[in-house]
């Protein structure tokens, strides 16, 4: 499965943010997404999630034997800040997230198997969502995304402001669901990047830059650095 963007084109006033983006990304992967701040990685992903409108760009869903176009259900996208219900507890929000996607989602399991999946322990899965930690109310919103098993996964900075053990268990939960999604990874940490995902692309001037991924160790960071601080 591919994800084919052609001639993304989106601007702000005078400013072209986005400049004819032409880009495939495959599943089985997880892409990093880097850029200084205002390079526009999230009205990228806002273009893709169709919650802002492009002047130009066609978005297509490649499998061996058929394309279609990309369709608001292909994707799941995880912000960096969590919004959840705050007066749910967490397994009242899993309940009724269940329920109203009843018949649209696949392999239904209890909803205890869900939370031993990302790791929320049994003592906080009937506390109100209010009562959670910023790591934890991340946890559920990406555990929404996974349970409705997108084609896409749009993140965020998901991982920035997590403790070391929590953004570690995100970062092992994404490589065990890899093969059969497309994860793109947006984060300005270029460690975190490297750590987690297995293609550094590189959005500046509007445009995204594959790095060559024979580069590796101290040669890798040395060529992101070099595109970062290039003249536009």
């Amino acid at each position: 499965m591919k994800l084919e963007i052609l001639n993304l084109k989106k601007t702000f006033g005078n400013k072209e943010v986005l400049k004819g983006i032409n880009f495939t990304f495959e599943s089985g992967k997880i892409y990093g997404l880097l850029g200084r701040n205002g390079a526009g990685k999230t009205t990228f992903f806002n273009c893709l999630n169709d919650d802002i409108k492009a002047e130009e760009g066609e978005f297509n869903i490649t499998y061996e034997d058929h394309t279609r176009p990309l369709s608001i259900e292909d994707i799941g996208y995880v912000l960096s800040t969590p919004t959840v219900p705050e007066f749910l507890t967490g397994r009242e929000f899993l309940k009724f997230f269940l329920e109203i996607n009843e018949g649209k989602l696949k392999e239904v399991k209890e909803i205890d198997e869900y939370f031993d999946f990302m790791k929320i322990d049994k003592e906080d899965r009937d506390k109100l969502l209010k009562d959670y930690s910023h790591g934890m109310k991340n946890k559920m919103q990406m555990l929404i995304n996974i349970i409705a098993n997108p084609n896409i996964l749009l993140l965020d900075e998901p991982l920035t402001s997590l403790d070391v053990v929590v953004a570690e268990e995100m970062k092992d939960m994404l490589r065990s669901i890899k093969e059969n999604h497309i994860i793109i990874f947006s984060t300005h940490i270029m460690d975190l990047a490297l750590s987690l995902c297995d293609e550094i692309v590189i959005l500046k001037g509007g445009n995204l830059t594959l790095i060559d991924d024979l580069l590796k160790g101290k040669e890798l960071q040395q060529k992101i650095l070099e595109i970062l601080k290039e003249e536009e």
